[in-house]
Protein backbone atom coordinates (compact mmCIF):
# COMPACT_ATOMS: atom_id res chain seq x y z
CA UNK A 1 0.00 0.00 0.00
CA UNK A 2 1.17 3.42 -0.92
CA UNK A 3 1.09 5.87 1.88
CA UNK A 4 2.80 8.75 -0.06
CA UNK A 5 -0.13 8.11 -3.58
CA UNK A 6 -2.60 8.35 -0.44
CA UNK A 7 -1.62 11.20 0.80
CA UNK A 8 -0.91 13.05 -2.58
CA UNK A 9 -4.79 12.10 -3.47
CA UNK A 10 -6.26 13.33 0.13
CA UNK A 11 -4.09 16.50 -0.80
CA UNK A 12 -5.73 17.03 -4.70
CA UNK A 13 -8.73 18.81 -3.26
CA UNK A 14 -7.19 21.17 -1.47
CA UNK A 15 -4.58 22.04 1.31
CA UNK A 16 -4.45 20.52 4.75
CA UNK A 17 -2.06 19.67 7.98
CA UNK A 18 -0.92 16.48 8.96
CA UNK A 19 -3.66 15.22 11.60
CA UNK A 20 -6.33 15.76 9.08
CA UNK A 21 -4.78 13.61 6.56
CA UNK A 22 -4.41 11.17 8.96
CA UNK A 23 -8.06 11.54 9.89
CA UNK A 24 -9.35 11.52 6.06
CA UNK A 25 -7.04 8.96 5.43
CA UNK A 26 -8.67 6.39 8.10
CA UNK A 27 -12.03 7.45 7.15
CA UNK A 28 -11.56 6.77 3.72
CA UNK A 29 -10.26 3.80 4.03
CA UNK A 30 -12.43 2.68 7.18
CA UNK A 31 -9.52 2.25 9.20
CA UNK A 32 -8.33 -0.65 7.51
CA UNK A 33 -5.05 0.40 7.72
CA UNK A 34 -4.61 2.63 10.34
CA UNK A 35 -1.36 5.34 10.26
CA UNK A 36 0.61 6.62 12.95
CA UNK A 37 0.99 10.29 13.33
CA UNK A 38 4.88 9.83 13.01
CA UNK A 39 4.56 7.63 9.94
CA UNK A 40 2.32 10.56 8.14
CA UNK A 41 4.76 13.35 8.66
CA UNK A 42 7.54 11.56 7.56
CA UNK A 43 6.04 10.64 4.47
CA UNK A 44 5.13 14.25 4.40
CA UNK A 45 8.62 15.85 4.86
CA UNK A 46 10.15 12.87 2.05
CA UNK A 47 7.05 14.43 -0.39
CA UNK A 48 8.10 17.92 0.93
CA UNK A 49 11.93 17.32 -0.46
CA UNK A 50 10.41 15.72 -3.64
CA UNK A 51 8.73 18.59 -4.77
CA UNK A 52 5.43 16.66 -4.57
CA UNK A 53 4.34 19.03 -1.74
CA UNK A 54 5.07 22.51 0.10
CA UNK A 55 4.29 23.99 3.69
CA UNK A 56 2.27 26.57 2.91
CA UNK A 57 3.19 29.08 4.62
CA UNK A 58 4.42 29.44 8.99
CA UNK A 59 2.70 27.49 11.54
CA UNK A 60 -0.70 28.36 13.01
CA UNK A 61 -1.34 29.10 16.73
CA UNK A 62 -1.46 25.48 17.43
CA UNK A 63 1.86 24.77 15.61
CA UNK A 64 -0.03 23.13 12.39
CA UNK A 65 1.51 23.39 8.70
CA UNK A 66 -0.81 22.73 5.88
CA UNK A 67 0.62 21.57 3.01
CA UNK A 68 -0.38 21.84 -0.39
CA UNK A 69 0.08 19.56 -3.86
CA UNK A 70 2.56 20.88 -6.14
CA UNK A 71 2.47 19.94 -9.87
CA UNK A 72 5.19 17.77 -9.36
CA UNK A 73 2.48 16.10 -6.94
CA UNK A 74 -0.24 15.95 -8.96
CA UNK A 75 1.82 15.02 -11.97
CA UNK A 76 2.79 11.73 -9.60
CA UNK A 77 -0.93 11.06 -8.38
CA UNK A 78 -2.05 11.42 -11.84
CA UNK A 79 0.48 8.94 -12.99
CA UNK A 80 -0.52 6.33 -9.60
CA UNK A 81 -4.26 6.32 -11.04
CA UNK A 82 -3.18 5.63 -14.64
CA UNK A 83 -1.01 2.80 -13.70
CA UNK A 84 -2.41 -0.53 -12.81
CA UNK A 85 -0.50 -2.23 -9.60
CA UNK A 86 1.58 -5.44 -10.26
CA UNK A 87 0.82 -8.32 -8.51
CA UNK A 88 4.99 -9.00 -8.21
CA UNK A 89 5.13 -4.99 -7.14
CA UNK A 90 3.21 -6.48 -3.78
CA UNK A 91 5.14 -7.51 -0.38
CA UNK A 92 6.09 -11.47 -0.26
CA UNK A 93 2.64 -13.54 1.02
CA UNK A 94 4.14 -14.39 4.38
CA UNK A 95 1.67 -17.25 4.08
CA UNK A 96 2.93 -18.70 1.27
CA UNK A 97 6.09 -18.63 2.58
CA UNK A 98 4.60 -20.12 5.88
CA UNK A 99 3.26 -22.93 4.52
CA UNK A 100 6.22 -23.92 2.38
CA UNK A 101 8.62 -23.89 5.26
CA UNK A 102 5.81 -26.30 7.03
CA UNK A 103 5.30 -28.57 4.12
CA UNK A 104 9.59 -29.39 4.32
CA UNK A 105 10.66 -29.12 7.91
CA UNK A 106 10.32 -32.11 10.22
CA UNK A 107 7.96 -32.61 12.96
CA UNK A 108 5.55 -29.37 11.58
CA UNK A 109 2.21 -30.96 10.78
CA UNK A 110 1.23 -28.76 7.36
CA UNK A 111 -2.38 -29.52 7.89
CA UNK A 112 -2.60 -27.64 11.10
CA UNK A 113 -0.72 -24.80 9.90
CA UNK A 114 -3.20 -24.19 6.90
CA UNK A 115 -6.55 -25.31 9.72
CA UNK A 116 -4.63 -22.35 11.68
CA UNK A 117 -5.34 -19.96 9.16
CA UNK A 118 -8.46 -20.71 8.26
CA UNK A 119 -9.82 -20.21 11.78
CA UNK A 120 -8.00 -17.11 11.70
CA UNK A 121 -9.79 -16.03 8.04
CA UNK A 122 -12.82 -17.03 8.97
CA UNK A 123 -13.13 -14.78 11.89
CA UNK A 124 -11.69 -12.10 9.95
CA UNK A 125 -14.37 -12.79 7.07
CA UNK A 126 -17.26 -12.28 10.09
CA UNK A 127 -15.74 -9.29 11.23
CA UNK A 128 -15.46 -7.80 8.08
CA UNK A 129 -19.09 -8.96 7.16
CA UNK A 130 -20.22 -6.94 10.74
CA UNK A 131 -18.16 -3.95 9.35
CA UNK A 132 -19.60 -3.77 6.12
CA UNK A 133 -23.07 -3.73 7.41
CA UNK A 134 -22.79 -0.98 9.24
CA UNK A 135 -21.33 1.57 6.45
CA UNK A 136 -24.02 3.10 4.77
CA UNK A 137 -24.34 2.54 0.83
CA UNK A 138 -23.40 6.11 0.30
CA UNK A 139 -20.02 5.32 1.97
CA UNK A 140 -18.46 4.07 -1.70
CA UNK A 141 -15.01 4.01 -0.38
CA UNK A 142 -15.13 2.45 2.75
CA UNK A 143 -17.44 -0.18 1.36
CA UNK A 144 -15.15 -1.08 -1.73
CA UNK A 145 -12.34 -1.04 0.50
CA UNK A 146 -14.02 -3.87 3.02
CA UNK A 147 -14.86 -5.43 -0.24
CA UNK A 148 -11.61 -5.65 -1.49
CA UNK A 149 -10.53 -7.29 2.44
CA UNK A 150 -13.48 -9.37 2.13
CA UNK A 151 -12.58 -10.76 -1.53
CA UNK A 152 -9.11 -11.43 -0.20
CA UNK A 153 -9.97 -13.22 2.54
CA UNK A 154 -12.53 -15.01 0.68
CA UNK A 155 -9.67 -16.14 -2.09
CA UNK A 156 -7.01 -17.21 1.11
CA UNK A 157 -9.99 -19.40 2.13
CA UNK A 158 -10.37 -21.07 -0.91
CA UNK A 159 -6.86 -21.20 -1.41
CA UNK A 160 -6.16 -23.03 2.27
CA UNK A 161 -9.40 -25.38 0.03
CA UNK A 162 -6.72 -26.04 -2.32
CA UNK A 163 -3.65 -26.53 -0.21
CA UNK A 164 -5.27 -28.37 2.32
CA UNK A 165 -6.63 -31.22 -0.96
CA UNK A 166 -2.77 -30.76 -2.05
CA UNK A 167 -1.65 -32.32 1.79
CA UNK A 168 -4.54 -34.88 1.37
CA UNK A 169 -3.05 -36.17 -1.68
CA UNK A 170 0.11 -35.96 -1.01
CA UNK A 171 -0.13 -38.19 2.09
CA UNK A 172 -2.02 -41.10 0.36
CA UNK A 173 0.62 -41.19 -2.55
CA UNK A 174 3.47 -41.12 0.29
CA UNK A 175 3.96 -40.92 3.57
CA UNK A 176 7.58 -39.71 4.56
CA UNK A 177 9.45 -40.02 7.56
CA UNK A 178 9.90 -36.95 9.05
CA UNK A 179 12.74 -36.12 11.72
CA UNK A 180 10.95 -33.90 14.49
CA UNK A 181 12.15 -30.11 15.05
CA UNK A 182 14.23 -30.39 17.79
Amino acid sequence: MSIKHGLLALLAPGPKYGYQLKAEFEATTGSAWPLNIGQVYSTLQRLEKGGQIEADGVPDDDGRVVYALTPAGREELTGWFRSPIAQESRPRDELAIKLAMAVNTPGVEAREVVQAQRRQAMSSLQSLTRAKASVPDEDLARVMVIDSLIFAVEAEVSWLDRCEARLRKARTVQIPEKEAVQ
